[in-house]
């Protein structure tokens, strides 16, 4: 067996190495690796897949010959793997237990297709489907047992909610805003720092780290928390590019309102998710051009009152941002 592994790990580094291996290259390889991996130890197995799962490219054979192996083996190949495509992803779903549903469920991404299928099995097998809904939206315990109308009800209302979870998730996922070259974003250190001034409630922080992010005055940030729709603060977050959980947590924490639940999802998540990023990068920079109109150098401006709080009302945290601004 130790020499089949060896052989097994010489097979893979070999393919590998291939950087765009042909049409032979691919059938040669998906001949030789199923028997090896069958006469492996599963130390060698593990090892072979988990190189396999960095490879773009894997015949179709061997991506489902191993996604069907048992889920200690395949999980990593499943979850990390962009050498399987659509049809493999859901065969495997539907012939494979709940534990490979799990792993296929934690991809950096899925298609559409790939999400109305594994509703699809959540409908048709309550059993695997309960154990799904637990992963995707943290249901954390069966319902009791109801009434059969009620039951169906529920039943109905439960998959209508992780349907449109799961396809608003995965369409916020499959958002490219990793090429920003050119557009004004915010810093990892900015980001970090908004979302830490949020949870504190900080707003005075917050103003100031936007500003600084805006490249404006402190008061056209200030005039931004004003709105109390949380509006303009949810335009400025997705023209800075701000991850689209983070903002929502932002948005919920200084305006409470924003954190109603609408079904399976907050208000919040409704304003950002209605949002035009293109529109919202235009609106933005007219608001920093008229900004800039107006500023005047800080040895203009008059003193802040000290010792403010801008959020002394947890009810109603923009009031008191409000009265500061005015006071100026």
């Amino acid at each position: 067996m130790r020499k089949k592994d060896v052989v097994l790990m010489a097979t893979v580094t070999s393919f590998e190495g291939l950087t765009h291996p042909s049409k032979s290259e691919l059938r040669q390889f998906a001949e030789l690796f199923t028997p090896l991996f069958q006469a492996s130890s599963e130390e060698a197995k593990r090892q072979a897949v988990a190189a396999l799962s960095q490879c773009p490219t894997v015949p179709p054979a061997v991506a489902l010959f191993i996604g069907c192996q048992p889920i200690a083996i395949a999980a990593p190949f499943l979850a990390t793997s962009q050498a399987i495509d659509d049809d493999t992803l859901i065969t495997i779903a539907r012939t494979q237990g709940a534990a490979h549903a799990k792993a296929i469920v934690r991809r950096p991404s899925l298609s559409p297709k790939v999400i109305d299928a594994l509703v699809s099995l959540h409908q048709s097998e309550p059993e695997r489907g309960m154990t799904l809904s637990e992963t995707l939206l943290g249901v954390s315990a069966p319902t009791p047992q109801l009434e059969p109308n009620t039951a169906d009800a529920e039943r109905l209302a439960r998959e209508e909610a992780l349907r449109q979870k799961i396809k608003q998730i995965a369409r916020h996922l499959g958002r490219n805003d990793s090429d920003r070259l050119g557009l004004r974003s915010l810093s990892p250190v900015q980001e970090a720092l908004l979302v830490r001034f949020a949870r504190e409630r900080e707003a005075q922080q917050f103003a100031t780290t936007l500003a600084d992010a805006l490249s404006s005055s402190r008061w056209l940030a200030e005039r931004i928390m004003i709105d109390t729709s949380g509006q303009q603060l949810a335009v400025t977050l997705v023209s800075l590019g701000m991850g689209f959980a983070d903002a929502v947590y932002v948005l919920e924490r200084f305006y409470p309102h924003l954190a109603e639940q609408h079904g399976s999802i907050s208000r919040a998540w409704l304003v950002l998710d209605s949002i035009d990023a293109e529109e919202s990068r235009a609106r933005v920079e007219a608001w920093r051009r008229a900004d800039s109109y107006t500023y005047l150098p800080p040895e203009q401006k008059p003193a802040p009152r000290s010792g403010a709080p801008l959020f002394g009302n947890k009810a109603s945290p923009i009031r008191e941002l409000r009265v500061v601004s005015r006071s100026r």
